[in-house]
């Protein structure tokens, strides 16, 4: 976890986003905790994708449990290590398969967030492949010593690249990927920036026909439904040429997918990742690795979840060892359990420092207070099984900018009124009335 102050910048996108409820992309080590045995299954994951692997895993939480910050957690690290990452979250508009297009608009969601070390926030594409090409020039002046200005110098760079090329003819579609490759070196040479723009709307499966692809590349091909994961898997074998690690491919909210009405669609979805699955374990995939993130419900419910899918369901079923005590991290679903009260101490003792730093106050709020606020929280009714950190970071976050905006009043004027009063717990339930750090 990263001790150090953020910059004002990062502190404020931070306060906002867990304010409103969503994930930040950036400055998410600031404010990390727990989940140490989770995040180190996954790097373990990126490693392995790193060295030429294939990972693919489920991760499974309640709403607002974590688990879309477990997912940009990973994200921000694979691509401060070297990988492409692209990520995408499933919508009505967004499948796997779709008699629409959805499946295709999932795949040019992903591309739109296509993101690297240096272009963290998406749009990597047109980046990736100029640094690929001025990569050849650097090698074949570095290798070969031949100068820019030497009439042997495009060919030997064009000799390299046709190198890469005819590695990936040989996948499925690759010959097209390849035939689009080349035509972007051609308008990077002769500075075409059209026709750098429309290779570059082929790539990003943008175009609606074939006949109009055809006219422009030369090429009677277009990213489909159908088509759309084997580009993925020729991208991430260009992507090792191109001198990245890998990519990762971060895929949310798959309750969608649990939530279209028509089971015929659905279960279309669900072979679609079997599909993804079934490469990866095989081995027919390679520098690539899948992260799906959805709730309980979508994953287990019988009737409309991953769990209808019998094939699914028969290789993703947990052993008969693994229990919420011990748990199997290098199964295909890891689920996220809540943060305990110390976790969340930790982070909302982390919140109140980047509050003040943000306002440029000092924070006054003491350890006894933020035992108090907790308490508070952890004692509604239902709170043992529906409290979520969401719900904790949020109203935490307003109390600061509650006693911040209000100096003449204090913690317990607010968390002692009628309005934060805890409710009498449900009979039974065990109340949240101690707390050690």
């Amino acid at each position: 976890m990263n001790q150090n102050n953020p910059p004002k910048r990062i502190t404020s996108t931070i306060m906002n986003a867990l304010k409103g409820g969503v994930v930040p992309r950036i400055g998410l080590e600031y404010i990390t905790v727990g989940r140490d045995q989770e995040i180190s299954a996954l790097l373990r994951d990126v490693e392995i994708i790193g060295e030429g692997g294939a990972a693919f895993r489920f991760i499974v939480g309640k709403y607002g449990s974590g688990k879309s910050f477990l997912l940009q957690t990973i994200r921000n690290y694979a691509t401060e290590r070297g990988f492409v990452v692209v990520d995408a979250d499933l919508s009505p508009e967004r499948r796997f398969v779709g008699t629409r297009g959805q499946g295709l608009a999932t795949f040019k969601e992903l591309m739109k967030n296509m993101s690297t070390k240096t272009k963290p926030d998406g749009g990597a594409l047109p980046l990736i492949l100029e640094r690929w090409i001025s990569g050849i020039k650097s090698l074949v002046l570095t290798e070969e010593g031949i100068d820019p200005q030497d009439a042997s110098f495009e060919p030997q760079v064009k000799k390299r690249i046709q190198t890469v090329v005819n590695s990936l003819e040989g996948m499925v579609n690759g010959f097209e990927f390849a035939r689009a490759i080349l035509l972007y070196y051609e308008a990077y040479t002769t500075g075409d920036d059209g026709l750098k723009s429309a290779v570059l709307r082929w790539f990003r499966g943008e175009y609606p026909t074939k006949t109009e692809a055809k006219r422009d590349l030369g090429i009677n091909f277009i990213v489909t439904d159908d088509t759309w994961y084997d580009f993925l898997k020729i991208f991430s074998a260009f992507m090792i040429h191109a001198g990245y690690r890998g990519m990762l491919v971060i895929i949310d909210e798959l309750v969608n997918i649990f939530k279209i009405p028509q089971s015929v669609t659905r279960q279309s979805n669900y072979e679609k990742i079997l599909t993804m699955y079934n490469d990866v374990l095989q081995g027919k995939a390679s520098h690539i690795g899948f992260l799906l993130g959805g709730t309980p419900q979508c994953m287990e419910d019988k009737y409309r979840g991953v769990f209808s899918y019998e094939a699914l369901r028969s290789r993703l079923a947990e052993g008969r060892f693994s229990n919420d005590n011990m748990k199997d991290m290098l199964s295909p679903i890891i689920r996220l359990q809540m943060l305990t009260p110390e976790e969340m101490y930790v982070l909302i003792e982390k919140l109140a420092r980047m509050h003040g730093q943000l306002f440029g106050y000092t924070p006054t709020i003491t350890h006894e207070e933020k035992i108090r606020f907790l308490e508070t929280e952890y004692n509604r009714v239902g709170a043992q099984s529906h409290i979520t950190p969401r719900e904790i970071i949020r109203d935490f976050i307003e109390l600061l900018n509650i006693l911040m905006q209000n100096p003449d009043k204090g913690m317990e004027d607010i968390l002692g009124s009628e309005i934060f009063a805890p409710l009498q717990p449900e009979e039974g339930a065990e109340l949240f009335t101690e707390f050690e750090l």
